[in-house]
């Protein structure tokens, strides 16, 4: 198993920060996200608590021999669970591949949460769990490894791809804001 973390500060309060996560897909920085479909999504009445459930579909650049072998194709699928506590101000993420698990099992946790010491900052979190399955366990550590390489590329696009939407996503805030104002 291969474990990776990382960790990151974005300059705006939580709730932009995590209004802007919905606003993700699609962006030109992660065009290997094809689509992410709404599979089901609650609000508990008493908490306030949402729980969404989506369907993500990444086009992942597989070598076509490791296609033939498997008989796999480019589109894989993931399964995300997000839950927002608004009075903790936090948003939670918990996403698992679908597609080849019994391969290759990538768990990923992302977390959003208010900055502790100042309430205009988003602490940032990704955690991921990369385990090959035991039918290829003789070459475990090297798909491990070649799959930990590759989701650290994939954490640093996203993360870039998600700066800039959140850049667009404040500015519209702003707007939003601006104009509400002026016309009171």
């Amino acid at each position: 198993m291969k474990l990776f973390k990382t960790t990151h500060e974005y300059n705006y309060e939580w709730s932009l920060v995590s209004a802007a996560q919905w606003q993700k897909y699609p962006n030109e920085h992660c065009s290997h996200v094809s689509s992410v479909d709404v599979l089901s999504s609650t609000v508990d009445p008493e908490t306030g608590i949402l729980t969404t459930e989506r369907l993500i579909s990444v086009n992942q650049n597989i070598p076509t021999i490791i296609k033939k072998i498997l008989g796999a194709g480019s589109t894989q699928y993931v399964r995300e669970v997000s839950i927002i506590d608004p009075k903790k101000k936090t948003l939670t993420m918990h996403s698992i591949n679908l597609t080849m698990s019994n391969l290759l099992s990538v768990k990923e946790t992302i977390k959003f949460n208010e900055h502790p010491e100042d309430r205009l900052k988003t602490q940032f979190t990704q955690q991921a769990a990369i385990s090959a399955g035991s039918i290829v366990s003789r070459w475990s550590n090297v798909l491990e490894e070649f799959s930990l390489n590759r989701f650290k590329q994939n954490a640093d696009i996203g993360r870039d791809g998600f700066a800039k939407v959140l850049e667009r996503f404040v500015v519209m805030a702003e707007a939003q804001h601006a104009e509400k104002a002026s016309s009171s």
